[in-house]
């Protein structure tokens, strides 16, 4: 039976006001691709929804980026110096940078650009707490000065997930970062369909045929962003046995995250290839919220960690072994800082530990409010789980369902759970977001100035400032260990498994695919 999703492209490509118009995409030109979610947020910087950094990509571009090997390389610089008492960073931009409407990229746009995302992403937070100043020398070339040394520098602008460092025009980036932005120019390979936009329907990207790649080979977000086709067009299917017969019958042309109980249909199609295109894979989070009661007692965050576990989660959602593994790990099971210390509570539950705390706690069997993704098929099993756990380990719960752009707004309320908050969330970060503790959001404990959950903890701080400033590598493992232990004794949050997921596409039509922990669309070729 064929499917019914429907096709069919704009037949021009109405672009942002005052933009350079493109011909009209062909439609054996056009990318056909089922993402994750729908597009909601087109602000990348507001949060850190991966829709919203997949955007991003297309219409943004970076001053460095991180290849294959997680080794640095400059994208919109063209070079750099780093003075001898490495406290002033002098950079210089690629000529020919221009913004989708054809007026040039300067220094005065990156200088806020990287101020809004300095001051909303946690990696961007600690390299911000170390500059004393920016400025602009000329169009082309600025200089960062620092209080002190750190190591993090380039790393920090080429942060290859949520929040990415995107640059954006000065006018968009003076917008507050507690502020979603109203303007959609960016300089990246791709420009925003904003007048076709169809949230919950599609969303319309056409080549930028202004953007001058670079000439290194492309490795992840590295090198030279290519596009070899006229557009690329997400739509939005809840199906996804819609989804894996359009790509079987050859209506699209890739799906991102094919559910893992029907990748066997795709595996014996000869014209449809699986890719693992992130072989680190990604990481499932609960995270609490701090701010409010019960888990602003620690005895009863502690019940809540002593409660889950990962297998429950990781059969729930994943189900095949091959695609999932048990890892104590925070910081991911292959890379290197890596360690088991302190995080084993996580393998498996212990339902009268948690009855126990809470009992010590004086819990008084307030509702936990547990908010349930229902749209993205590799989260929607996690907040049932949880709240099965919770509930055998004492806790009476309020599991609330909704789709995942709705979570991701709500997640950012601090009013209480019963006022439009919640109290526990899960959510999955793909491992090049959470490769160290200044890279992963959810080891900030900044109070105010950390991510959803606010958690405050000025030995965690310490730690991270120690991790920041120290460059052996040996001892940043020591006090990665640290942290690790220290997140598990105040509750940051918990791991609740590594996971993997192929990309399916047909191969029979589609060259060129990168691996990244994003999915990159340029590079592809339709033959």
């Amino acid at each position: 039976m064929r499917s019914n999703l429907p096709i069919g492209l704009a037949a021009g490509a109405a672009l942002v006001a005052g933009a350079v118009m493109s011909a009209p995409a062909s439609a054996d030109q056009t990318l056909r691709v089922v993402m994750h979610s729908d597009l909601k947020i087109v602000d990348p910087i507001w949060t850190t929804a991966y829709m919203s950094r997949n955007y991003g990509y297309m219409v943004y571009d970076t001053l460095f980026a991180m290849d294959a090997n997680t080794d640095v390389h400059p994208q919109m610089v063209e070079s750099y110096e780093v003075s001898a008492d490495k406290l002033t960073y002098t950079f210089t931009l690629r000529p020919g940078l221009a913004w989708h409407d054809g007026s040039p990229v300067t220094s005065a746009d990156v200088i806020p650009s990287i101020q809004r995302w300095g001051s909303k992403d946690s990696m961007g937070q600690k390299l911000m707490e170390f500059v004393a100043d920016m400025q602009a020398v000329d169009d082309r070339t600025f200089k960062m000065v620092l209080k002190e040394p750190y190591g993090l520098v380039t790393m920090s602008l080429a942060k290859p997930s949520s929040n990415v460092p995107f640059i954006m025009p000065a006018s968009v980036a003076a917008t507050p970062s507690s502020e979603q932005i109203s303007e959609y120019i960016g300089s990246g390979p791709f420009v925003f369909d904003v007048e076709n936009w169809k949230p919950g329907d599609t969303v319309l990207f056409t080549r930028n045929d202004n953007y001058q790649p670079r000439s290194e080979s492309p490795s992840w977000a590295s090198g030279g962003k290519v596009v070899k086709v006229e557009a690329v067009e997400w739509l939005s299917v809840k199906d996804h046995q819609t989804a894996v017969n359009s790509l079987i019958e050859g209506e699209i042309d890739y799906i991102e995250s094919p559910p893992n109980d029907l990748l066997p249909l795709l595996e014996g199609d000869e014209n449809v290839a699986l890719k693992v295109i992130n072989p680190l894979g990604a990481q499932f989070m609960f995270r609490l919220n701090h701010l409010h009661p019960p888990f602003d007692n620690v005895k009863i965050r502690r019940a809540a960690l002593a409660s889950i576990n990962q297998k429950d989660f990781m059969q729930a959602t994943i189900g095949d072994p091959a695609y999932y593994k048990e890892c104590a790990a925070m910081f991911i099971c292959g890379s290197a800082l890596a360690t088991d210390a302190g995080a084993d509570i996580v393998l498996k539950s212990d339902f009268e530990l948690s009855k126990q705390l809470l009992e010590e706690a004086g819990y008084d069997g307030t509702p936990i409010v547990i908010m349930q993704s229902t749209d993205v098929n590799v989260l929607n099993n996690l907040g049932p789980v949880a709240k099965a756990n919770l509930e055998k380990g004492g806790f009476v719960t309020d599991l609330q369902a909704m789709d995942w752009q709705t979570l991701v707004a709500r997640r950012a309320k601090r009013e209480h759970p019963s006022e439009g908050g919640w109290n526990v969330f899960m959510t999955s970060w793909t491992a090049a977001d959470i490769l160290n503790p200044i890279m992963a959001a959810g080891f900030n404990a900044g109070c105010d100035s950390a991510w959803f959950g606010w958690p405050c903890d000025e030995k965690m701080e310490g730690l991270r400032d120690a991790f920041a400033r120290e460059t052996d590598a040996a001892k940043q493992k020591e006090i990665a260990e640290q942290i690790q232990i220290r997140a598990m004794e105040v509750v940051t949050h918990a791991h609740g498994g590594q996971w993997y997921r192929p990309v399916a596409y047909r191969s029979d039509r589609l060259d060129g695919v990168l691996d990244g922990p994003v999915s990159y669309f340029w590079n592809i070729s339709k033959k």
